[in-house]
């Protein structure tokens, strides 16, 4: 049986699939000085559909409700002496799981599979307490993932402090193991505050690992698993979040390695609700002593705009963030977005994004822009994650194989990707920050880099917190 699990997986992975993007073609995010924004849209026949304040000011959001093209928009608006810059407001969308996607047999190799099988088998061997208790599932706490980056050592220098602010999908407040970490936040999406993770109705459909009568090698004997958790596979290939659909494996009635009857992914279409909870809690693994704020700039199906995205930056920047995790990228960059950034640096603001997940040497947003610390993934073993991309767009990397987290409604999930990367380098940040409040993004970069040198053009090497806060309390 074990000969033949490479070929289950590759089953399995043909129901993900990758993040598509597609743009709005109508609506443009505009930069003006001096000049009415509504003046200027009802010189060109279009309206405007929000504007932007407090450190965002100048900004607005427009709509093109005629027959203009996309270019003549663009042509008239930079043409215009009242704006400054204008842009298409770009939009991303993650579809549903399906069975015709087609994903790169490389992005997943026997040794992350055989991550999955370890990393469960060894939570489950530290502890079989129910995920329903109110304190953290000890599978979470003392995971691989913390031992690989050193964890244990770093946190008796410190327990981080400041707030972190998490741009996705929100997060999940009821949960335990988040609700005394967990500040109100902005909803983008819906403009309103909180910043809340709410199900949709195709939640209902995600399956989660429930083997009371499953074992992981041969489905006819012990139960093993017995969790309450779900595995998450990240494979997005574009843009926005890197922990794509939300895919989930349905164990109820399989084996894990032998698929001869049964699918080993659910096909239901399933959302990304949980994605935000999951960033959230890795932070917290990290820096339980930080403050998190949700804002949901992404939906619960993973859509977003680049005119949330950027909000969200200027939102975090006017109450207080001192780190900011950004677990999504985009194929082309924005002035924009960039002017954002630059702007959370220029407050002394730590930025931390994913590097993607497309497996090449390729620059994505806002992993790549110079004041933002792009962050790849590593497996067990300190080997580049097949998935991860490399190269300059890394500033150093994290475990992102099987990554325990918190997930909505009271459970935990093991995530893939980048996405899950980031959040222990943004949490090792607010590390810093416990050790050196006054510390900006230089600082922080120059103490997270003392890493494990690894090579394959992974930047400093593999995260190790110990040494980062060993830097930080003697500098």
């Amino acid at each position: 049986m074990l000969m033949n699990w490479p070929k289950v997986v590759r089953t399995g992975i043909l129901l993900v699939l990758g993040l598509l993007p597609a743009f709005a073609g109508n609506q443009y995010l505009v930069r003006t000085q001096g000049s009415s924004i509504n003046t200027i849209a009802s010189r060109y026949g279009l309206t405007v559909a929000s504007v932007f304040t407090g450190s965002a000011s100048g900004l607005s959001v427009v709509q093109n409700p005629g027959q203009a093209t996309e270019a003549q928009v663009l042509q008239w608006l930079n043409s215009d002496p009242g704006v400054i810059n204008a842009e298409v407001d770009a939009h991303v969308t993650i579809p549903e799981a399906s069975l015709a996607s087609q994903l790169r047999q490389t992005q997943f190799s026997q040794t992350s599979v055989f991550s999955l099988l370890q990393q469960i088998l060894w939570n489950l061997w530290v502890s079989r307490a129910s995920p329903l208790q109110v304190t953290p599932w000890s599978g979470y706490t003392t995971q691989i993932a913390g031992i690989l980056v050193n964890l244990g050592q770093a946190q008796k220098l410190a327990t981080g402090s400041g707030t972190v602010a998490i741009l996705d999908t929100g997060a999940d407040f009821t949960h335990p193991a988040l609700a005394g970490s967990l500040v109100p936040g902005w909803d983008f999406t819906n403009n309103t505050s909180g910043g809340y993770a709410v199900p949709s109705l195709a939640q209902s459909t995600t399956s989660i690992l429930d083997q009371s009568t499953t074992s992981i090698l041969d489905q006819s004997t012990t139960s093993i698993l017995d969790t309450n958790s779900v595995i998450v596979l990240d494979q997005s290939t574009t843009a926005t979040l890197n922990q794509s659909t939300t895919s989930i494996l349905d164990q109820s009635t399989t084996s894990i390695l032998d698929q001869s009857t049964t699918s080993i992914l659910d096909s239901q279409p399933v959302d990304d609700y949980g994605h935000g909870t999951m960033v959230a809690g890795i932070i917290h693994l990290v820096a339980p002593g930080a403050k998190l704020m949700p804002v949901r700039t992404f939906t619960n199906d993973g859509c977003g705009s680049l005119s949330a995205i950027v909000a969200g930056i200027y939102y975090a920047i006017d109450h207080g963030a001192k780190v900011i995790n950004m677990s999504f990228s985009m194929p082309s960059g924005s002035q924009e977005l960039k002017t954002a950034v630059d702007a959370a640096y220029a407050q002394g603001i730590i930025l931390v994004a994913s590097a993607g997940n497309e497996g090449k040497n390729m620059a994505v947003y806002p992993a790549s822009y110079p004041n933002v610390i792009g962050v790849g993934s590593t497996s067990d073993l300190d080997l580049r994650s097949t998935f991860s991309n490399y190269g300059a767009v890394v500033t150093l990397a994290a475990p992102g194989e099987g990554v325990i987290t918190t997930y909505p409604q009271n459970r935990y999930a093991a995530g893939w990707g980048t996405s899950f990367s980031a959040p222990l380098v943004a949490g090792g940040a607010a590390l810093l920050v416990q050790l050196r409040p006054s510390w900006n993004e230089d600082n922080a970069v120059r103490a997270l880099q003392q890493a494990t040198p690894v090579g394959q053009q992974l930047g400093a090497g593999v995260l190790d917190l110990f040494r980062a806060c060993s830097y930080g309390a003697s500098h």
